[in-house]
């Protein structure tokens, strides 16, 4: 199959789903046509490695002062500015030559910043009357996830950003759900706020959940590195606000309580771009923040505890697929098992307030053989039910219905 991915940010390590998408769909036999647009000269090295995974790359350089000319553009309509971020017209272009050129048999874009794209492809395909399904991969519902936000971030800027999006983007995702061929979101909380906002229609476009996996070999136990004493760690990236939020939060509330019966209890925060107000975190010497590291699975395999107490978000939380995978046991607030259906209590410990949470984690770090039991756990779970290469083979499977359903519709 020759597969178009119109990806509008450039797949990596960090924005794992569409690597591993490339990855595995490339080692199914897959002929793939990566488009996507680089800001800097990191992601443009990042572009160099998928090379092997794709038959052709098309990337437009996308400078940051474009981006925000591009919101700045779309403040006065309706459109989110999630929207139009990423727009890059010279790869618009090029995209519309591709399909012209009928040069592919089924075209994904990834979220809310790829739609334009979609809408566009989409738009030109059915004016000529080609065959060729769009598949939206939405990702997460990004107008709950703003709704979310504006309920629980306290930092300015986030609620700012938040109120200006919600209703914008609400608007535009009810508009994206009735559009494409196929909507693709990775859990069924995602599923069921698109859900909402779908019309009545008889003929809807079918909405599924793709699920995010983990690299089972990548991210795995290492019996050559000892697991520290008393050492919990928090993973992420650091600039995303829901992340800035959980880290702010096990810091200042939670471990406060930990720390009146566990003293020696030391926090590690590790992830990219971590902003000032992190950064300030590690005023106290229990507390270190690492921000990018060469290799997160060294963390991961020397914690006693990986902590995700995410106060909101949506989606699969790769984190906490990663942590499992590399034998931490993980505390996390509810929230998460919305989206990894792991068995609270076995698989993974869960609590909604900061002294139920701290209680989970004294209870571990004091309970070696709770801690082996929880960890093979979590291995197991995930090697069962997030395994990359039979995601990607479901999802072979949704572009050759999309292509049917398309043919049928003719």
């Amino acid at each position: 199959m020759k597969i178009l991915m119109v990806i509008p940010y450039v797949p990596s390590q960090i924005r794992i789903r569409p690597y591993q998408f490339l990855r595995g769909l490339a080692k199914l036999g897959h002929q793939i046509t990566l488009a996507t647009v680089w800001s800097n000269e990191q992601e443009y090295l990042e572009l160099q490695e998928l090379r092997p995974y794709c038959s052709r790359i098309l990337a437009r350089r996308q400078p940051r002062w474009r981006s925000l000319w591009n919101c700045l553009l779309a403040l006065p309509g309706r459109n989110p500015l999630q929207s139009v971020y990423s727009w890059n017209g010279a790869l618009a272009t090029e995209i519309s030559g591709l399909a012209q050129n009928g040069d592919f048999d089924v075209a994904h874009v990834e979220h809310l910043r790829g739609a334009k794209y979609g809408i566009a492809l989409k738009t030109l395909l059915q004016q000529r009357g080609m065959p060729q399904p769009v598949v939206w991969d939405s990702v997460d519902a990004i107008s709950l996830l703003f709704r979310l936000a504006a309920q629980e971030n306290t930092q300015l800027n986030t609620r700012l950003i938040t109120s200006l999006e919600i209703d914008r983007t609400e608007w535009f995702e009810g508009k994206m759900v009735d559009f494409f061929d196929h909507v693709l979101v990775t859990s069924p909380i995602d599923r069921q706020a698109l859900l909402e906002l779908q019309t009545e229609k008889p003929d809807k476009p079918p909405l599924s959940v793709i699920p995010n996996g983990v690299d089972l070999e990548y991210f795995k136990p290492d019996p050559h590195i000892p697991r520290e004493d008393n050492l919990i760690v928090v993973s992420g990236k650091m600039s995303y606000h829901a992340n800035v939020a959980m880290a702010l939060y096990l810091v200042n509330e939670i471990m406060p309580l930990v720390w009146e019966r566990k003293p020696d209890a030391r926090v590690a925060i590790v992830g990219k771009d971590p902003p000032a107000v992190v950064r300030s975190l590690a005023e106290d010497r229990r507390v270190t923040v690492t921000g990018t590291v060469p290799d997160l699975r060294v963390y991961l395999q020397r914690a006693t505890i990986a902590a995700a107490p995410i106060r909101y978000g949506v989606g699969v939380q790769n984190k906490v697929l990663e942590a499992m995978a590399c034998g931490a046991p993980v505390v996390a607030t509810r929230g998460i098992t919305a989206g990894i259906h792991a068995q609270a209590g076995e698989e993974i410990l869960v609590a909604d307030n900061p002294l139920a949470f701290a209680e989970e984690v004294i209870k571990l770090l004091e309970h070696p053989e709770k801690r082996h039991a929880l960890s093979l756990a979590g291995r197991r779970f995930v090697e069962k039910n997030h395994n990359w290469d039979e995601i990607c083979t479901k999802l072979t499977e949704i572009y050759a219905e999309a292509g049917i359903r398309v043919r049928n519709h003719r």
